[in-house]
């Protein structure tokens, strides 16, 4: 690689551009210092105070555990919470594997399939899951006509049905979290120790399984602090049995407009994040979700690392048994062909069943019936002649489009000030921009509600703005970010010697180098706009209602095939922006 030489005469002006300009971050840290950080902690405060004389008191966090409902939902919410993040991992990790091992152009496309789900609207899914398991869906017309069972199957309603829409909107995030970790381990390490005379079952285990753990760990992290605050699939696919938390906070704050309480709920969902993390750190050495290790030297992380590897050390012997008698029976290549079905049907489980909604947009029956019994426009008309319809897509589009500007400015800034700093600083300042993605969105929302309520920002086009930017601001600060590892900071050098002030270089150099980061953060934020539910719930104050959230009420209300209408059009419009974003972040 050729290199810049610098002339001695210019060398002070190298030395001022080169200076770590962390100044650059400032707007980002004081949007989320006043629209994260103090929300969350007055929410906090509120749980320790007496509504009526604003003392101190302990007495909402009693009611949670001296009542016998709320307990019992706090217990469901752990439950449900830890089986789809166990169940995800489970799943998930022999399908990035699957994908880690593919040729890179293969699997760009592979991932699609993967990506696609992950960012369709978790109200398109869960819909598509209503008409898959509903009474006449899919599943039970298919059990009836094969003989199967005699009678419909109560799949909706039950914990097996939110077990199934909860691992089916986190599985991608599991696979997309641990697919990175697992495509950066070398695989001469696996041939070394091929050719030292271990098993294939033995270098799996030994040798690749360990190097995953960070990608695992983190992906069991997010997994499980993303479901602690769900509610869209409890909500509609599950029963009183299967109520969380985050429904408890959203009747609290809607109906009862208890915020003390509310807020007990919510310090207690923020407690439980802030200890998983904690125990992740010390369990798996994690001191970050960079997927690298800590530099921990306890006892503690000592022992655990002795029992890992006696148990890994008894998986690799029983799984090289197991292997030699399976390759004595059918082939060498069984297990790559079993992992290749596997994967096959965990992206079909992953894209079919929001792709049985788009027949159903154009049903002519006025029920959801699959397969439709003839096809019309009927309910597409009625969606385009709709005012609320059309009033809500339209602000949808608005509030995104305010949002990608502002996160893609600020994260943008952000990156680039980290890429460039060598403070001690660097870390504590990442961490919080990742924070958001951290803390459970309900308690984010709630949080903005009760400022925006003070500050008369309830029902505004700018709350909605404001909230949905805290949100998407650590995927527009993630994808920058990455565009920036590889830059070639040097240009930048070059252009100082030139006599290029930080704002010339900036402009003429840096954004146009990267300007596909910067599309592919402004594409990701939008998204991440356009699809959020949770804050416009409170912020919109069901007057400035967006498209998700109009979704939501006729969801609760009734269903009707004009929902199946109306996300098709989502989808499609999510599907495209992501396609752009993965093309334009492929070519940066």
């Amino acid at each position: 690689m050729s290199t810049v030489v610098l002339p001695i005469q210019n060398a002070s002006a190298v030395r001022r551009f080169r200076f770590g300009p962390l100044w650059l971050a400032a707007p980002g840290l004081a949007f989320l210092l006043i629209f994260f950080l103090v929300p969350v902690a007055r929410l906090m405060g509120l749980s320790v105070q007496d509504a009526e004389t604003g003392t101190l008191t302990g007495s909402h966090y009693a009611r949670v555990f001296g009542t016998d409902v709320y307990f019992r939902v706090l217990l469901i919410t752990f439950r449900i919470a830890g089986m789809t993040a166990l169940l995800s991992l489970l799943f998930g990790y022999p399908l990035a594997y699957w994908l880690a091992r593919l040729p890179d152009a293969l699997r760009g496309r592979m991932i699609l399939l993967v990506m696609v789900p992950f960012w369709t609207s978790y109200l398109v899914k869960t819909f598509a899951w209503i008409i898959v398991l509903g009474r006449t869906g899919i599943i039970n017309k298919a059990g009836l006509g094969l003989g199967l069972f005699d009678t419909p199957v109560n799949l909706l309603h039950s914990e097996l049905g939110v077990m199934i829409g909860m691992v089916h909107a986190m599985l991608p995030l599991a696979v997309l979290t641990m697919l990175p970790v697992m495509t950066g381990i070398d695989r001469r390490l696996a041939q070394a120790s091929g050719t030292l005379g271990a098993a294939p079952a033995q270098t799996f285990w030994l040798v690749y399984f360990p190097l995953s753990l960070p990608g695992t760990a983190a992906a069991g992290l997010l997994t499980f602090i993303s479901s602690l605050g769900f509610f869209i699939v409890p909500a509609l696919l599950g029963g009183r049995q299967q109520t969380m938390l985050a429904q408890l906070i959203i009747a609290q704050i809607q109906e009862m407009l208890n915020w003390a309480f509310a807020g007990a709920l919510a310090a207690m969902m923020l407690v439980a994040a802030l200890v998983t993390c904690w125990l992740y750190d010390r369990i798996f050495g994690l001191s970050s979700l960079s997927g690298e290790a800590s530099d921990r030297k306890d006892g503690t992380g000592g022992a655990l690392r002795r029992i890992g590897l006696k148990l890994l050390g008894g998986l690799a012997d029983a799984g090289a048994g197991v292997g030699e008698a399976m390759r004595r029976v059918v082939g060498a290549r069984v297990t790559e062909r079993l992992l290749g079905v596997y994967a096959a049907l965990t992206l079909l489980f992953l894209v079919l069943p929001t792709l049985v909604v788009i027949p159903i947009g154009f049903t002519s029956s006025q029920f959801l019936e699959f397969p439709p019994p003839g096809y019309s426009t009927r309910w597409f008309e009625t969606y385009f002649t709709s005012d609320l319809w059309l009033s809500a897509t339209l602000r949808s589009f608005g509030v995104a489009l305010a949002t990608a500007v502002l996160a893609t400015m600020i994260g943008g800034l952000a990156a680039l000030a980290l890429a460039r700093s060598t403070s001690r600083w660097r870390g504590v300042i990442f961490a919080f921009f990742l924070a958001p993605m951290i803390v459970p969105r309900i308690v984010i929302a709630v949080g903005l509600f009760y400022l925006f309520a003070q500050l008369g920002l309830v029902a505004t086009d700018l709350g909605l703005t404001i909230g949905h930017t805290v949100l998407a601001l650590p995927f527009a600060f993630v994808a920058v970010a990455a565009v920036l590892k590889s830059y070639d900071w040097r240009l930048d050098q070059a252009a100082a010697v030139l006599g290029a002030n930080r704002f010339q270089a900036l402009r003429l150099v840096t954004i146009p180098l990267i300007k596909g980061g910067l599309t592919a953060a402004f594409l990701f934020a939008f998204i991440t706009s356009f699809d959020e539910l949770t804050v416009a719930i409170f912020v919109s104050g069901g007057v400035k209602t967006t498209l998700p959230k109009q979704m939501w009420d006729d969801m609760i209300l009734q269903l009707n095939p004009t929902l199946a209408a109306v996300s098709v059009v989502v989808f499609i419009i999510v599907t495209a922006l992501l396609l752009a974003a993965e093309r334009l972040r492929r070519t940066a």
